[in-house]
């Protein structure tokens, strides 16, 4: 869980966990200022990781797979602790991924109706299915959205990928995905319902923005390396 002031919301989603297969809970604080790191620790979370400073959302997340690989995980799930994603489809993603199915397995808001029903932005609702539209455009590939934060993953995937190499900011979970392509692994998905209230955390418009921009920018490098006219880290196959 990479975790930023989710002090409040903390709790509702840790209950939710299924610790009938989950063996490890990893929290990584990115100097949050609203008592996240007590709160993680009066519920018992076993490993709570504590950034110095803050090393940004893309940064936090690089934190946490490194502990779950050191800890010889098969399957790491990335979950928000801010409860915006319903922890009960943890064992379904996992059975996926262990059943040999997808070693990738994203939670869609997008599959049925589960974004505009839980209260996303209309706003954001038609910028994720634009940029989506452009990204399976230029990856070619048929996700229903690139923009979840609910992610499974095989620790064949994790390792295989050089997730470290992307940005320590939000556009992380772009780049993390179009390297997995990259590699030649497939994407599952699964139905997600999500909810939009205060304490869910979100990103202003500005840097929605950015990030919108970021996730073009990403899907043009991907399709100009994929054509051999350039070069980067980001895409270099394992």
């Amino acid at each position: 869980m990479p975790a930023y002031n989710a002090a409040r919301t903390l709790e509702m989603t840790y209950r939710e966990i299924p610790f009938g297969i989950v063996d490890e809970v990893i929290l990584t604080d990115d100097c949050s200022r609203d008592g996240t790191v007590e709160e993680a620790r009066r519920l018992g979370i076993a490993h709570v990781l504590v950034h110095e400073r803050n090393r940004g959302y893309g940064g936090n997340q690089k934190t946490c797979y490194d502990k779950a690989l050191s800890l010889g995980a098969d399957i790491v799930v990335m979950l928000h602790p801010d409860y915006q994603y319903t922890p009960k489809l943890i064992e379904p993603m996992c059975h996926i991924i262990a059943g040999g199915l997808y070693p990738v397995v994203l939670g869609s808001r997008i599959l049925g109706k589960g974004a505009r029903k839980g209260g996303m932005p209309l706003l954001k609702y038609v910028a994720n299915r634009g940029l989506t539209w452009f990204q399976n455009l230029m990856l070619n590939q048929k996700l229903s959205e690139y923009h979840t934060g609910f992610r499974a993953f095989s620790a064949e995937v994790l390792r295989s990928v050089d997730y470290h190499a992307c940005s320590d900011d939000f556009i992380f979970d772009n780049q993390m995905l179009a390297q997995i392509f990259r590699q030649g692994y497939e994407i599952g998905e699964i139905t997600c319902p999500t909810k939009y209230f205060d304490d869910a955390s979100s990103i202003n418009l500005r840097r929605s923005a950015v990030y919108g921009l970021g996730v073009i920018g990403v899907s043009i490098s991907y399709r100009l390396s994929r054509w051999g006219l350039t070069k980067s880290r980001l895409w270099k196959k394992g």
